[in-house]
């Protein structure tokens, strides 16, 4: 068995599509279709089920999966182990981040990650959620995560501070609250709400209910947007309000307003995860840079360790 019949494999089983699998490796549909027939006689058993609509994985092929994640893996640490003998670390570092989250602190890693460790190849995949993120990180295919703290107690994946953020009221310009200079949560008892998604992949959403409970309600959302610029901008169209993070306050969309709380402080804890002991010389010095350029701030009695 070849390590690029694992990719090839791999490529497939995350696009579930010949054509766009074939674009991400950079070769023609039918070598990868005769690489992939290759893969299953080997094995002795179908890895997909095709026809003119759809592929599937087959049981087969469910099994294979996370084997293979982890055959490329241990051959991406043998060849940076490789490198790094020769005194500069290469190799590829794939971070996820969510966006809007993001804007202020993604920036200033991957300059310095270009500046500082030039033959590091960076791959940023954008609309990575936290839930999503941890998911990505175990099965291999990113590096390092940017999520919403806390992640739960773990030990195959490590997370650090980065910045810690004051929720505060997002609302419709023309709310009968948008000109106050703050507001309580319990004064948008009645409003409807839009919240990232409520089914624990989203720290933000955590913390919005969590301002509501402790205000004495249970917010009324009346949709789940999955991209945080996207829930600003709906907000911008009268469809609700929300509670965010005041890092978002700069990317506001026209017809919208950031209002800070003046209920007890509830922050947005943001920070960076990686898998403890699989990673390679690049992830590792990417990680030892982002102490520099991303500190973990000061920790007070309230601060996710």
């Amino acid at each position: 068995m070849e390590a690029r019949w694992l990719e090839a494999f791999v490529a497939v089983a995350e696009e579930l599509h010949f054509g766009r699998a074939a674009q991400r490796l950079h070769m023609a549909q039918s070598p990868l279709s005769q690489t992939i027939r290759r893969l299953e006689t080997h094995v002795g058993a179908p890895l997909f089920d095709r026809n003119t609509r759809s592929v599937a994985l087959t049981p087969a092929g469910t099994a294979l999966l996370p084997m293979a994640y982890r055959v490329l893996r241990d051959v991406a640490l043998a060849t940076a182990a490789a490198q790094a003998a020769s005194g500069r670390v290469h190799g590829i570092v794939r971070i996820g981040f969510s966006g809007a989250f993001n804007h202020l602190t993604l920036p200033r890693l991957a300059r310095a990650i270009r500046r500082e460790l030039p033959d590091i190849d960076l791959e940023l995949i954008s609309r990575i959620s936290t839930g999503e993120g941890l998911t990505k990180l175990r099965n291999g295919t990113i590096d390092i995560a940017f999520v919403g703290l806390p992640i739960g107690s773990s030990p195959a994946v490590s997370s650090r501070l980065i910045s810690r953020t004051e929720m505060g009221a997002v609302v419709p310009e023309d709310h009968p609250l948008a000109d106050e200079t703050s507001i309580s949560v319990a004064q948008l008892e009645d409003d409807d709400f839009l919240s990232m998604p409520l089914d624990g992949s989203s720290a933000m959403a955590d913390v919005l209910m969590r301002c509501g409970i402790a205000a004495g309600f249970r917010p009324r959302v009346v949709q789940e947007i999955t991209d945080p610029y996207m829930l600003l901008t709906f907000v911008a169209t009268g469809m609700g309000v929300s509670i965010v993070a005041e890092d978002l306050a700069p990317i506001l969309p026209r017809g919208a307003r950031w209002i800070p709380l003046n209920d007890q402080t509830q922050y947005m804890y943001h920070g960076i995860a990686w898998m403890t002991d699989e990673h390679s010389a690049a992830v590792e010095a990417v990680l030892t840079l982002s102490e520099r350029i991303l500190p973990t701030p000061a920790v007070t009695p309230h601060t996710p360790q």
